[in-house]
């Protein structure tokens, strides 16, 4: 059903938009949607919404539109969700421990396993069940336990030295919230988020806002 060529990365980052809305729609027992509704809700045309889909296959009908549910599962495994991916969080700080305690995390497939800090006043601590340890005991950790995806969330200046250890150790993902960006091996996945980014993108939605009422 689905077709393994190279995909934009334009898409990609579109895929988890329609996953989250179809969520809703299952929630709210919406069977089925158009290719007009999704693309109200995702900003872009219908036209776009069936040239996306059609990159993994055929999803939908002519006049029909799209199976919830269906379409739900397949966009879930065209993101890997259909299995579960073991994650460490770098950096037991405020924003790491926040990260630690979005249990949605679990489920959407990825599971927070261990966190790692080197502040004395963090280790040792318990956030949803897992105890924060020193960062020194990372690579113990990691000989016992599977893990997919690093979370980096140490000061800027200590990122790169924090992703480098976690790569050698064998994770394949960096999700990388420093505010500042670095290059990595090419068989490993990186993402970088940066909030301020997305702080002034909502600033720039609100003056624009304020400006269509004057």
């Amino acid at each position: 059903m689905r077709d393994e060529k190279k995909v934009s990365g334009a898409v990609i980052k579109r895929l988890p938009k329609y996953y989250r809305y179809l969520s809703v729609l299952r929630q709210m027992g919406i069977t089925r949607v158009s290719s007009n509704d999704l693309s109200k809700k995702i900003e872009i045309t219908p036209s776009q919404v069936r040239q996306d889909f059609f990159n993994f296959g055929s999803f939908g009908l002519q006049g029909y539109g799209y199976e919830v549910e269906p379409l739900m599962q397949e966009i879930g495994n065209i993101l890997g969700m259909d299995q579960i991916n073991q994650m460490i969080i770098l950096g037991a700080g405020n924003l790491g421990q926040a990260l630690a305690n979005h249990a949605s995390f679990e489920k959407r497939g990825f599971k927070i396993v261990g966190m790692f800090d080197v502040n004395p006043y963090c280790i040792g601590q318990v956030v949803r069940g897992i105890e924060i340890m020193h960062f020194d005991s990372l690579a113990e950790f990691m000989g016992r336990h599977s893990v997919d995806i690093a979370v980096i969330t140490v000061p800027r200046e200590h990122a790169r030295e924090a992703a480098d250890k976690a790569i050698s150790l064998g994770i394949k993902g960096i999700w990388n919230f420093a505010s500042v960006e670095f290059e990595v091996p090419k068989d490993v996945a990186i993402e970088h988020i940066h909030l301020s980014e997305s702080l002034m993108a909502l600033s720039y939605k609100i003056k624009e806002n304020r400006a269509s009422i004057r």
